[in-house]
């Protein structure tokens, strides 16, 4: 018989205040982006199933397993709120927009009231249809260059600014008076379609689809002989938020290492230091040994499985996971008080989307109880001790079991 879901109990923030303490445990977080799949139709095998993983497998023989729901079951999550889950936040009530992490992720300084969008340049037809959304992943030397051409939009009622991130992603940030992010997105998240006209959600917000609009349309004439970066998606609209900081709920010393920057936007928004870590798992890895003894909370992000998932390339997967499970001895030597591995949503080749399927999860400690799990999978996640429950109980496990957190009531 398989483990009854666990009920979401979540204790909020304030009691969690009250009950985490310091310690000088150590608890490592390696989020793996997107690592959920299905099922190859030539083999019934996810890309989990089919990666060679000695690592991961030994660590689940360890530890104590299940699946999570990052928002709940039948949801897609984005990145953002994934991830908040994971921290510990609702990612409901800290509906975190993109484009604000895009930006803080580059280092963007924001104003209060700027509003910011995260930005892709993207390929459509002669019939105006998105034939690819990510511009065939063009360099970001090519994206440094298209965002000096669109930076010489003007539109009155608003100060444009276009920044690059990385690859096909810029981030568009809007200044002026009266401006409101309560905005829908133009990308309609898949091909075959043309981007969609941005939407007011309110009355106050009418100018600012306006101005939005207005950006889109000179950018896409700008951009009309960029192929394949001839045009524009736009989504994620929204202000810096007032969210309570890791350090203040959990008491702990949080530092990130993450290659892609709206990871190390989410992180500093929640108050973790962002630390160098190189381009590679290996590089990676590499930092949380260099800067181990100055945190006791260290997120790990590894967004490859993520990245070949979205293109539809099932065996690039496979040797990402790979590539990842060859570097986790950097990792297992340093013997973290609480290891815990997951990813913040499901991004499953077949499909080249997220998807809403539960996400594999293990907890290593020595205060763990190792479940019968001896793979890490889908399927052998869900016989685990932990079943299926909700992402935002991660932190409270992991601060548990680091023995961070006293006693609830008498």
């Amino acid at each position: 018989m398989l483990p009854s879901k666990i009920a979401n109990t979540m204790i909020g923030f304030e009691h969690m205040k009250k009950l985490s303490r310091t310690s000088p445990s150590k608890i490592v977080l390696l989020i793996i982006d997107g690592i959920g799949g299905l099922p190859h139709p030539q083999t019934g095998k996810t890309e989990l199933e089919s990666a060679r993983k000695p690592n991961l497998n030994r660590i689940a023989k360890e530890s104590l397993c299940g699946l999570t729901d990052p928002i709940s079951p039948g949801i897609t999550p984005g990145s953002a709120p994934g991830h908040l889950a994971i921290f510990g936040y609702d990612p409901v009530q800290y509906n975190i927009g993109r484009g604000v992490a895009e930006a803080l992720g580059i280092d963007a300084k924001l104003k209060p009231d700027d509003i910011a969008a995260r930005g892709n340049f993207c390929t459509v037809d002669h019939q105006g249809l998105i034939t690819h959304r990510r511009a065939g992943r063009i360099s970001t030397d090519k994206n440094t260059k298209l965002c000096r051409l669109l930076n010489d939009i003007t539109i009155e009622g608003a100060e444009i600014s276009v920044l690059p991130v990385k690859e096909h992603r810029f981030v568009l940030i809007l200044r002026g008076e009266g401006l409101s992010p309560e905005l829908t997105d133009s990308d309609p998240q898949q091909i075959g379609l043309p981007p969609r006209k941005i939407e007011a959600l309110s009355p106050q917000a009418q100018r600012t689809a306006e101005i939005a609009n207005e950006f889109v349309s000179q950018a896409k004439n700008i951009l009309r002989s960029e192929a394949p970066a001839n045009m524009v998606l736009l989504r994620g609209f929204s202000r810096r938020p007032d969210i309570p900081s890791i350090s203040e709920i959990y008491k702990l010393k949080p530092a990130a290492i993450a290659t892609y920057p709206m990871y190390r936007g989410l992180a500093r928004l929640v108050g973790m230091r962002v630390l160098s870590g190189g381009e590679s798992i290996t590089e990676q890895l590499n930092s949380l040994q260099h800067h181990y003894a100055d945190y006791d909370f260290f997120f790990i992000h590894f967004k490859s499985t993520d990245t070949r998932g979205e293109d539809g390339d099932f065996r690039a997967k496979v040797q990402a996971i790979e590539e990842l499970d060859n570097a986790l001895p950097t990792l297992l030597n340093l013997n973290p008080d609480v290891l815990i591995i997951t990813g913040d949503h499901s991004t499953p080749a077949t499909l080249a989307i997220h998807s809403w399927h539960p996400v594999p999860f293990m907890l290593k400690s020595k205060w763990c109880r190792p479940d019968d799990v001896t793979e890490f999978s889908e399927r052998a996640c869900l016989a685990g001790g932990m079943g299926r429950f909700p992402a935002t109980e991660i932190m409270p496990l992991a601060m548990a079991h680091a023995l961070k957190l006293d006693k609830f009531g008498a």
